[in-house]
């Protein structure tokens, strides 16, 4: 508490959206913290195969595994002022639990803090973006998630590009990894707006090429947002919609460490610990240490 009696930053309101589970690492206070992890265990509209809920804790079991000192940036990531806040309640309505996720979203950037959100399915990125109307957006996605609506509902997961398109506008998203697109999607009048770089070419020309040929501005800021199912299911088996033929976890691994210091928000979901080996998890608890030192690491 301050001084003045009152609490500190945000802390209070926080605690009464979210549970008291803990990220290893995660060992400073939220008054303290530059960068605030939160689950968010929701897979209500998932369309395949459910799970996500699950997978905030399972992200935090599998980081248990990983060193806390990293050579490649020379951190020690028990000294990075990391919070925890745990997992989000959620009920069954999406469109409330989009609305809670931008609540603590604005909430955390409205402290000067970095989120970064563990879903979930990707629906819950709608939430998010809301509170980032001033960045410019890089998905990781196997699927364009181009849909108007879907299975009567605009909060569902295969949503989410339309719904990030109508808050940040035209030229302002970059997805990469696309490589399952519907008619329907193609079609719209609005799919050119969003710059989709497919795997094919990825995989083909390399991450580098693809990233000169896409252009994204130098001078934005980020929000980047994490569907597992974008990176190769060889990879990251344990996705809601798994698709062949998917982008390498380096090149996942390489757009993160390039726009680290530049993104402020950051998000990893749509992961399914019911059908996963173990290496879903770690990955998804490895990219997540990737972009805290890659944004920590000093040259």
């Amino acid at each position: 508490m301050g001084s003045d009696g009152r609490q500190k930053n945000h802390a209070g309101e926080l605690s009464s959206y979210l549970s008291l589970r803990k990220i290893a690492d995660a060992h400073f206070s939220y008054e303290d913290s530059r960068y605030v992890i939160f689950g968010v265990p929701f897979d209500q509209t998932s369309s395949f195969r459910k799970g996500s809920s699950l997978a905030p804790d399972a992200v935090r079991v599998a980081y248990d595994n990983l060193e806390s000192y990293d050579s490649f940036y020379d951190i020690d990531f028990g000294e990075v002022p990391i919070c925890d806040l745990g997992n989000l309640y959620v009920n069954e309505d999406p469109g409330e639990v989009v609305d809670s996720v931008k609540r603590v979203t604005e909430i955390i950037r409205s402290d000067n803090k970095v989120p970064i959100m563990i879903g979930g399915e990707h629906s819950i990125t709608g939430g998010a973006i809301r509170s980032f109307k001033d960045c410019s957006m890089i998905i990781i996605d196997a699927h364009s998630d181009f849909r108007n609506e879907y299975m009567g509902s605009k909060f569902n997961h295969a949503c989410i590009t339309h719904r990030a398109l109508e808050e940040l506008g035209e030229g302002k998203i970059f997805s990469f990894g696309t490589r399952s697109i519907s008619r329907e999607e193609y079609e719209d009048k609005d799919f050119g707006k969003v710059k989709f770089i497919r795997a094919e070419s990825i995989l083909t020309v390399g991450i580098e090429k693809s990233l000169e040929e896409a252009k994204l501005p130098k001078d934005s800021k980020y929000y980047f947002s994490i569907d597992m199912d974008g990176i190769d299911p060889a990879y990251a088996p344990a996705v809601g919609t798994p698709e062949p033929y998917g982008i390498k976890d380096s090149d996942v691994r390489t757009l993160v460490r390039k726009f680290s210091k530049k993104t402020i928000g950051f998000d990893i979901l749509e992961f399914s610990p019911l059908f996963d080996n173990g290496n879903t998890a770690v990955l998804a608890a490895k990219l997540i240490q990737d972009f805290i030192g890659s944004r920590e690491k000093k040259n």
